[in-house]
């Protein structure tokens, strides 16, 4: 053969061996003659696990989005947070939320009452003890950080 492949032909394939469970334990049995469930004793006594309260998804952390989709930007028609001014959310556990954002472009006619409003707005929720705006230029704002249902509303879909 030129091409480098050896055939070997075959009569019979061996089958491979059965997986055995010789060495299973016997089954532990009541007084009554049931099964035992000791296999889910561990899994049933799990209590639910809630999501963190500062976490994507959990209640303080969402109640800070739901603040900050209060808030408009005055010269178009779409809230701060799906115009995509809102950079990160940050909330600890002790009740600190950090705002990174910015704003359509440094010239903005809010950029100095924008970032009062929106510590205001966030102080605001329950469960909030301090909140800190940070107001950052890089990366600046375009028209692609918006979500879809502002993009939407503003006819760019």
């Amino acid at each position: 053969m030129s091409d480098g492949f050896r055939i070997e032909e075959v009569e019979a394939v061996i089958p491979p061996p059965r997986a055995r469970v010789d060495e299973a334990p016997e089954p532990q049995v009541e007084a009554q003659g049931e099964r035992r469930r000791d296999y889910l004793d561990g899994f049933l006594a799990q209590q639910p696990q809630g999501d963190a309260p500062g976490e994507p998804g959990g209640a303080l952390y969402e109640a800070v989005i739901d603040a900050l989709k209060e808030i408009y930007d005055p010269e178009i028609p779409v809230n701060i947070y799906d115009l995509g001014l809102i950079y990160g959310v940050d909330v600890s556990t002790e009740g600190h939320c950090a705002v990174t954002m910015t704003l359509t472009t440094p010239n903005c006619p809010v950029a100095e009452s924008m970032p009062g409003e929106v510590e205001l707005r966030v102080g605001s929720v329950p469960g909030i003890a301090i909140a800190d705006v940070n107001l950052v230029w890089d990366p600046p704002w375009d028209p692609q950080k918006m979500s879809d249902e502002a993009k939407l509303e503003l006819g760019m879909l």
